[in-house]
């Protein structure tokens, strides 16, 4: 195999595990947010315990985008490549971060009834995975179209966000003995606005690599 069908070959593989680490990122979201909406919490704790992996995808990326660079000396469009799928690598990280998140909110509540309003919740989560999935087919097909789609999305989850928030706060008002629920609440909505928030990044990084040129979709 000659050195640009060598180099070819390990960037599709990078690619790949990028790939899967959005696949798996998205899924534990939108798990978190199952194990929430049923107060179980034992799924919750699988959510904490399983991180470790999509931390260990996400290095095995970065270590290889390392070893291509310092091995292939790759060009300058097959560099602006592999930065953008490193730091692609990264939101998707986040994101399980986020997971993780929701799943500590979920053991927080236990088994406490659930105060309105999980409906907006559903909705966000909803938007949210659409967001996360649409982008990682935009990434797949690289896709210009659908990745400035991404932008309305965003916005829809913003408004229903700043809805929950707003319900929330008149929850706590109506009822001072669920503050603490309120607050649980209120950090998950505000995990799935910020998901949502790197969906939109990840879709300025792609135009980026497909445009050579940077744009702020949520302005």
């Amino acid at each position: 195999m000659v050195g640009r069908e060598k180099f070819d070959a390990e960037l599709q593989q990078v690619q790949n595990l990028m790939y899967d680490l959005c696949d798996t990122a998205i899924n534990t979201l939108n798990s978190a947010m199952d194990y929430l909406f049923a107060n179980d919490i034992e799924g919750a704790l699988t959510i904490i315990n399983n991180d470790i992996h999509i931390n260990r995808m996400e290095e095995e990326i970065n270590d290889r985008v390392i070893l291509l660079i310092a091995k292939q000396q790759p060009v300058a469009t097959d560099l602006r490549r592999l930065m953008v799928l490193v730091k692609a690598a990264s939101d998707m990280e986040r994101i399980g971060d986020y997971a993780v998140n929701i799943a500590k909110e979920t053991i927080r509540i236990g088994k406490d009834e659930h105060i309105a309003p999980i409906h907006l919740l559903e909705e966000m989560r909803d938007k949210t995975i659409a967001m996360l999935k649409s982008i990682l087919d935009a990434f797949i097909n690289e896709d210009i179209e659908e990745a400035k789609n991404i932008a309305k999305l965003d916005d829809e989850v913003d408004e229903l966000y700043g809805h929950a928030i707003k319900t929330l706060l008149s929850v706590g008002v109506e009822q001072p003995a669920q503050l603490s629920q309120v607050t649980q609440l209120s950090f998950v909505c505000r995990y799935l606005e910020r998901s949502a928030d790197h969906a939109t990044n990840m879709a300025e990084r792609l135009l980026f690599l497909l445009k050579g040129k940077h744009y702020e979709l949520n302005n």
